[in-house]
């Protein structure tokens, strides 16, 4: 029993590190990167469809992502998507392709852009806290409906707590590289 809470907690903490990584991936930093698309919808003939499946997505310079669609009648419906995202970038296109320069960001930008990584991370901290909190609420049941003993409860908080730890350091992680990333010139 104790064996199936600590799983399903590690499960639910791998799956906030997991979900933190994707977030980070949209935090557009002074390089090019195609994962800033992740969640761009085009209006396709009327559908709503991810931009990935539209198009080739290339970085073939560290300042500039190229977007070559398969249709090419699907050219402005991606500008137009691109340009209603709020990622603060302007496509240009030439009838067959369209190039998106990443500008550098400026100092400010970057120090507000590191804030509000700071601030993501805490809020995944906090999801990680909550697991651990879950976590020790079940074992805690399974000791008062006596399917675990006390010194059995107290070994399974341990490893609850050894879990958050562990999940925590591996957030902390993600967010040193993202702020070494964002700070790079």
């Amino acid at each position: 029993m104790m064996n199936e809470v600590l799983d399903e907690v590690k499960k639910d903490m791998d799956k906030t590190v997991s979900a933190m990584k994707q977030a980070l991936q949209k935090v557009r930093t002074g390089r090019a990167s195609i994962g800033i698309f992740d969640g761009i919808m085009v209006d396709y003939y009327g559908t709503p469809t991810p931009l990935k499946q539209l198009a080739t997505l290339a970085v073939p310079e560290p300042r500039l992502i190229t977007i070559q669609p398969w249709d090419k009648g699907a050219i402005s419906a991606i500008e137009k998507a691109i340009l209603k995202s709020e990622l603060g970038l302007t496509p240009a296109n030439d009838g067959k392709i369209i190039r998106i320069p990443i500008p550098p960001l400026n100092e400010e930008r970057r120090r507000d852009l590191v804030k509000m990584v700071k601030k993501m991370a805490e809020d995944y901290r906090v999801e990680i806290r909550n697991h651990r909190r879950d976590g020790n609420a079940m074992l805690k049941d399974l000791e008062k409906d006596k399917e675990i003993s006390q010194d059995e409860l107290k070994l399974g908080q341990d490893r609850v707590q050894s879990l958050t730890d562990d999940h925590t350091k591996q957030i902390d992680a993600l967010l040193a590289d993202k702020e070494k990333e964002i700070m790079e010139i």
